[in-house]
């Protein structure tokens, strides 16, 4: 037993020098670290780069999520969001429906419209490049921060265009950056255990390596807590690291807590505060050369998002308004916040807020 110990406080201090040193970790050092329950090393450690690259400062956004359709034509076994057309609550804006949705609930300091949806087979491509440009007509100021990785696969099936097709016809109409969603866990076993029959792990990567090259800086997810092992997310950080390193495109990684189905759902249908915080703190250690990473308040919870600021997080995301996705399963958390809320809970962690706009230029820093 005293050996055991001896061997994981040698590895830990080892981890701990290549940190310091500004070395690497290795698929081995990943895997150590999710293995470890010294939450509070990992967490120093993380708390250390994150102040060699951000300082103190904090970012979040003004921004409003919306959702075009619901209608979808995967059925990934974690998504309650999806409907099927027909269904009871299935629905289809057209862009003027969503420009009135936003006149309702738009203020003037939103800076950014976060656009996902369903893959809705019953409408043509010409339907989703028309309601990011009736979108950009309307609100010329707001960016278009819409899509995931694996809409951009589904449009290029439905048009027949490759990839950069879909991509120039998008940012012809005003499309400014991607989500990062459709991620989920970069791992064949996984997506296949999960029926994730949309983008596959090249495809995915491939949307994102085309976006980085048409100059547009995209956002990538991780979302964790289901069947995939220790092992399929330290490799599903090197995959997106080693796409980085290729094109340097992405600007945030945002560990994602997967929700169970229903809000009634027990503690232990849920994925508790130290996986929560071991996921920031070790895609902090893994991903190098990233310079943020997020912690979502909607999946973990303003005051765990607090702690997550000191264990690695530079990202508190947004106001949002109202988001659906989530909260269609088992969200707990608010459907968006303030910005003083945002401002006091930033500062509750002892940090500095920074208003940015989509892509971390400072707007306003609140000392």
């Amino acid at each position: 037993m005293t050996l055991l110990t001896t061997n994981a406080e040698r590895q830990m201090a080892e981890i701990a020098d290549k940190v310091r040193n500004g070395q690497r970790l290795s698929f081995e050092d990943g895997v150590f670290l999710y293995q470890s329950d010294d939450l509070l090393t990992i967490g120093q450690l993380a708390n250390e780069v994150n102040l060699r690259k951000n300082g103190k400062k904090v970012y979040f956004i003004e921004n409003m999520s919306l959702y075009f359709t619901n209608v979808c034509e995967a059925h990934c076994a974690f998504c309650n969001f999806r409907k099927d057309e027909g269904d009871e609550g299935a629905y289809t804006l057209s862009p003027e429906e969503m420009i009135a949705f936003v006149d309702q609930h738009i203020h003037p300091d939103v800076r950014e419209f976060h656009i996902v949806g369903g893959h809705n087979p019953h409408v043509p491509f010409e339907y989703y490049v028309e309601s990011i440009r009736t979108l950009k007509q309307r609100y010329p100021n707001v960016t278009m921060k819409a899509y995931t990785a694996a809409e951009i696969d589904f449009f290029s099936r439905i048009s027949g265009l490759s990839y950069r097709g879909v991509l120039e016809k998008l940012i012809e109409a005003g499309l400014e950056s991607l989500t990062g969603g459709g991620a989920e866990i970069l791992s064949e076993q996984y997506r296949k255990k999960m029926r994730v029959n949309k983008a596959n792990i090249e495809q995915y990567l491939d949307v994102h390596r085309n976006a980085h090259q048409l100059g547009l800086r995209t956002h990538t997810t991780m979302l964790y807590g289901s069947v995939e092992s220790l092992e399929e997310r330290v490799q599903h950080m090197i995959h997106i690291r080693e796409l980085q390193d290729e094109t340097n495109g992405f600007q945030v990684f945002i560990p994602l807590s997967m929700q169970p189905i229903s809000p009634k759902a027990g503690i232990r249908r849920r994925n508790s505060a130290y996986d929560d915080l071991k996921a920031i703190a070790i895609s902090r250690l893994m991903l190098d050369n990233f310079q943020h990473i997020k912690a979502y308040f909607i999946n973990i919870g303003t005051q765990l998002t607090q702690v997550a600021l000191t264990m690695g997080a530079s990202d508190a995301h947004g106001t949002i308004v109202k988001e659906r996705i989530s909260h269609s399963a088992g969200a707990l958390t608010p459907a968006g916040i303030t910005r003083e809320d945002l401002i006091w809970l930033i500062k509750g962690a002892g940090r500095i807020p920074v208003e940015r706009d989509t892509f971390y230029n400072e707007i306003r820093v609140y000392e």
